[in-house]
């Protein structure tokens, strides 16, 4: 199935065929024969649930939107299962063609004209900073965001805007542990983008450096997302002499970043975010050979076919990849990543049970302690009224010129690591 801008794509899954049958049917049991009673804000009804998503189908970010494309192929299959306590889930996703400035007026018509019960997995940190006071204001809940910025991570002052996966100053930090550790020598370069999330990643990095940040960052450069190449950053990189590259680069300029830097003849041991790690949207188009030896964090299972014989979870994965959203690569993380957010945000359906207000909807997000199929184990959901960090663990990966390597154990970015 295709995302078009304003399409509404009704959609549903859980876990494999049989496993979803069994889990709603054990929802519809569990509720307490007192629980006639139904409440509904707008977006909810006897039959459906309307959830409100923007994504960057086109433009400079267009691949992300293989996001929002599974989550809507992970929605179809729970409502070819029957929906949610019969409550079919129509995924309303709307194009900001990689814009961050659309996204307001956006949000503003999901909320107004489409009448979603709750926005989420928006994309990007701009766009849901643009958005998170409209979600207060109208106390809309802005679910599972698409950014790792720490700022969403603040209930106190923003109790309708969630995250979900370890923020970029917990990524950082834990990179700059692994290089204290291997290479407590290296001369360290960086290159990030202008922005929010760039300057949280650089600091993250200097948190996780700590005394010896001065000493070991030689060299930072920046760039603006959409002005062209970063050839010239690349050049200057590489001639502050640095053996080790924090390229903290998204989208199609990761690719060009890797790319630039091999055919530069630098080598140094580099670094990408989590949210670059996708082998078939950013690593295949750069080059395998020139991708080989990249490291980056991750917090889900190996998907690869041999995995499948031994975990019935990975097999489930790819059975329903296969069926509902065939088009997809295999090798494309970021589809993955809906798969993981489109079943968390079943499962907070499910907890509400008929009590489907947005208040609920909201509470039921924040009391949350669940694993999900694709996480590796030992990695939770966790949430409370006071920490909207889903999910806060990571581990380190590598890529060898074919598929990601795990190179250590599960962290959190903390001072442990």
């Amino acid at each position: 199935m295709k995302l078009q801008n304003s399409r509404v794509i009704g959609v549903v899954r859980v876990t494999a065929i049989l496993r979803v049958t069994m889990l709603l049917l054990g929802c519809v049991g569990s509720l307490p024969a007192a629980a006639a009673e139904k409440h509904y804000d707008p977006g909810a009804s006897d039959t459906e649930v309307r959830i409100g998503n923007i994504a960057p189908s086109t433009g400079a970010f267009k691949e992300y939107g293989a996001v929002a494309q599974a989550e809507a192929a992970y929605f179809q299959m729970i409502n070819d299962h029957g929906g949610i306590l019969g409550r079919k889930i129509i995924f309303i996703s709307l194009d900001d063609g990689s814009v961050p400035a659309n996204a307001l007026p956006l949000a503003q018509r999901l909320i107004d004209q489409e009448h979603v019960l709750a926005l989420f997995s928006t994309f990007g940190t701009e766009s849901n900073l643009a958005i998170r006071d409209l979600a207060s204001e109208r106390r809309v809940p802005q679910l599972f965001v698409q950014t790792s910025s720490a700022a969403f991570d603040d209930p106190a002052h923003f109790p309708w805007t969630m995250g979900f996966f370890p923020t970029y100053r917990t990524e950082a930090v834990a990179y700059a542990k692994y290089v204290l550790q291997t290479r407590p020598a290296a001369k360290i370069a960086v290159l990030s983008e202008d922005s929010a999330a760039g300057r949280e990643y650089s600091q993250g990095l200097r948190d996780g450096l700590a005394d010896k940040a001065a000493a070991m960052i030689v060299r930072e450069a920046t760039y603006a997302n959409g002005t062209g190449t970063v050839a010239a950053q690349i050049d200057a990189l590489k001639n502050s002499g640095a053996d080790v590259f924090f390229d903290f680069a998204v989208g199609a300029t990761v690719t060009e970043a890797i790319r630039a830097a091999y055919d530069s003849g630098w080598r140094p041991l580099q670094f990408i975010p989590n949210a670059s790690l996708s082998a078939a949207a950013f690593l295949d188009p750069a080059g395998r050979d020139k991708a080989a030896g990249v490291i980056t964090s991750a917090r889900s299972k190996n998907w690869l076919r041999s995995q499948a014989d031994r975990d019935p979870e990975v097999r489930d994965y790819l059975d329903w990849l296969a069926k509902y959203d065939p088009q997809a690569s295999l090798r494309d993380q970021l589809v993955v990543s809906g798969y993981e957010r489109a079943e968390a945000l079943v499962a907070v359906l499910k907890k509400c049970g008929d009590n489907l207000t947005r208040a609920n909807l909201m509470a039921q997000a924040a009391s949350l302690d669940l694993s999900l199929g694709m996480l590796r184990p030992g990695i939770r959901v966790r949430t409370s009224p006071g920490d909207y960090q889903p999910i806060k663990q990571l581990f380190l990966i590598q890529y060898d010129g074919q598929q990601w390597v795990s190179l250590d154990r599960i962290a959190d970015g903390g001072p442990g690591v």
